[in-house]
């Protein structure tokens, strides 16, 4: 597993502020409204569940800490294993990018279904338009993960593991190791840990 460093410029691009989340159990308000998918056919939230649960992650086509440099790996190449380790389990996985002040730029529709097929995505990319469903879930960074239950009740959210600290003593894998406890029916630890990456580019008022 890579050892990160910071360097300036990521220390200018990680969101590291108020790290207030949407609570654990909170519920999604509107899980059948449909979103454009620039990876297959337009989908609802509710149609993505599955038997154990729904993993969202927000996400976009340039930030460093999903698409890597050569400073860090970028969780990206994780997205496509961690599809297959949900589906394993009867997890829903999808992406969401709520980037929309980017819209016209690096992260319009046309752009995200270029980025999907190069990156071989096997999950649904889901447009976000005016970033309402990152408002509503509180959603901070590119990577940010909310993991729901079958009941679409938040379990877990946060950063897909720790690769992020250079000063780490181990690896924890908290994305997967919440996978591996939920299905267990054990308590999920730790059930929030503090996002990591590139901040949403919201629309100012």
């Amino acid at each position: 597993m890579f050892k990160v460093f910071f360097y300036p410029l990521f220390v200018l691009l990680i969101l590291n502020c108020s790290w207030a989340q949407t609570p654990l159990g909170s519920l999604l308000k509107d899980p059948k409204k449909l979103y454009k998918n620039a990876n297959g056919p337009n989908t609802s939230l509710i149609q993505e569940v599955k038997k154990n649960g729904l993993i969202v992650v927000f996400s976009c086509n340039t930030c460093p800490f999903v698409v890597g440099s050569k400073h860090f790996p970028g969780w990206e190449k994780q997205y496509n294993e961690l599809y297959d380790t949900s589906m394993k389990n009867k997890i829903g996985f999808l992406l969401v990018n709520s980037n929309e002040a980017k819209r016209g730029g690096d992260d319009a529709f046309d752009k995200m279904e270029t980025h999907a097929k190069k990156n071989k995505y096997k999950m649904a990319y889901l447009l976000d338009e005016n970033s309402s469903l990152a408002n509503e879930l509180l959603a901070k960074t590119t990577p940010h993960v909310f993991f729901y239950n079958a009941q679409l009740e938040l379990i877990y959210s946060g950063s897909i593991d720790n690769i992020w600290d250079g000063k780490r003593k181990k690896e924890q894998y908290y994305l997967k190791d919440a996978i591996r406890s939920h299905v267990s029916s054990k308590k999920i630890k730790p059930n929030a840990t503090p996002p990591k990456g590139c901040s949403i580019k919201r629309i100012k008022p």
